[in-house]
Order: structure tokens, then sequence, then C-alpha cells
């Protein structure tokens, strides 16, 4: 049985109120689980509030690529995003650098520096997808992919920054009820995720959220993908780190 316990950074520890919550139900997990104090899943929504709006001013395509600090200066110039307050930073900082295994995710942390900013003369924006692969390794093997398969598969994401994945994190935590442990079984937190040093995903055309599950397994892109050996599954099925199977996942770093 689950023993709810809450991540210290503020000095509430108290549970968080259905009426605040009305997300989805959590799915049963086997881990001792970590759940945000009330204090702090005020704070991160608010935090994603901002970051939602900067993705707004930047546009989708740029804000999976968007430094830290870039982001913070959009907050300062337009008004319709507003600066981000002590609290906001204090917490995202304390989310990045804490060991995400204090909650459950025991892959490696891949992006060490807060401040990371991509080159963008070593990116390419792939047309009609809205992102962009490292102009070496990740852009010739998604373009040997498309030559090898046809139109019908496409990158589904590519470069990930530590804005856009806190973002996305974020987001799942919400969606689990404030349940950091479940959340990162399903995504991996900031800095911690392949997709900010080269790995990227595919998907269906045409397939939609289901290129994200289980389902893409039963697509013929999928089985051509490993016939053609171009999948190097990065978290296998039942994987001891606890990280969620991902067909779709192309490994590119060799970590």
């Amino acid at each position: 049985m689950n023993r709810r316990r809450f991540l210290q950074f503020s000095l509430a520890s108290v549970a968080i109120p259905n009426t605040l919550l009305a997300m989805h139900t959590p799915i049963k997990s086997i881990r001792e689980d970590i759940y945000f104090s009330l204090v702090d899943y005020r704070c991160a929504s608010r935090l994603f509030s901002r970051l939602k709006r900067v993705q707004y001013i930047v546009g989708h395509g740029n804000f999976n690529i968007i430094s830290f600090d870039e982001a913070l200066l959009i907050s300062k110039r337009y008004s319709k995003v507003g600066k981000f307050q002590k609290d906001e930073l204090e917490l995202f900082e304390k989310l990045f650098f804490l060991d995400a295994s204090k909650y459950g995710f025991l892959g490696k942390k891949v992006v060490k520096d807060l401040t990371t900013v991509f080159k963008r003369k070593e990116m390419k924006k792939v047309p009609h997808t809205g992102h962009f692969l490292y102009q070496e390794d990740a852009l010739a093997h998604y373009e040997l992919i498309r030559k090898k398969i046809g139109d019908s598969i496409i990158l589904t994401s590519g470069v990930r920054g530590v804005i856009k994945q806190m973002y996305l994190f974020l987001g799942k935590v919400f969606r689990v009820n404030g349940n950091l442990s479940l959340a990162s079984n399903s995504l991996a937190p900031a800095g911690y995720s392949y997709h900010g040093v080269g790995d990227f995903d595919v998907g269906k055309v045409g397939f939609g959220y289901r290129n994200f599950t289980h389902d893409f397994e039963d697509t013929d892109e999928f089985k051509r993908l490993m016939d053609l050996g171009f999948v190097k599954i990065r978290y296998h099925k039942n994987n001891k780190l606890g990280v969620r199977y991902e067909p779709w996942h192309i490994k590119v770093v060799n970590s």
C-alpha cells in the first residue's frame, strides 16, 4: 500500500484538497510516492502558467530550445508573461538540482547546467514538424529513417531544453495529482531527458497522440523501424530504473 510523503521544499506538508486537484486519478504505483506539498503545488501551478505564456510569446518550435536566461528576459520584457516570482524561480532551481532519485527516478542526469544554451547553428528545424535536431548524428539518422521508410513517418519530438522539459514535467505532475514519483515514471524530469543531448521521437503521420502509447508498436512504421535496426530502446520494458518503455524513442546518444 502506498504511503503519501511530501517533498519538503516549503514548510507546508499537508494533503492537497480534492477541490484543487480536479485531475486524473493516478494509476496504481508500487512505490512509496513523493508528492508536492500544498504550498509548492500552488507555486508550481503559477510557474507552469508563466512558462505556458512564454511559449505563447516565442512559439511552440522556439520554446523547445529556449534557454533559462532567455525565458527570464522574455518574462521581464512582456507584460503578458510577467516576471517570474522569487518563489517560482526557487522552485524551478530546486526541482532542477534535486537528485531525482529522491522521488524515484533512477535515470542518468545528462544536462547538469541550468543555464545551458543551445547553439542554433548546430541545429536544424525540421520542416512541417516544429522541432529541431542536431545537424550531425541526429539529423542524419532521421533523414536515413525517412529515406528507408518513407513519408509516413515523422519527427514528433526533437531537441528539448531545460525550460521545455520542466514545462512538460510539471504538466505531467498536475495530471497525477501532484505525485512526482508517478510523473517521473512516464516523463523524465528536467535535466534527465536525452532529448537535451540528441535523442528524438518519431511517429506515424496522422496517428496523433497514439504515437506516444504502446499502440505505436502495432504500426507498420514501427515494424519497419525494428526490421531495419533503427530502434535501440533507451529504456526497455520493466527496466530496473522504473522508467516507461518508449518504442517511439530513437536512441542517438550512446550512453
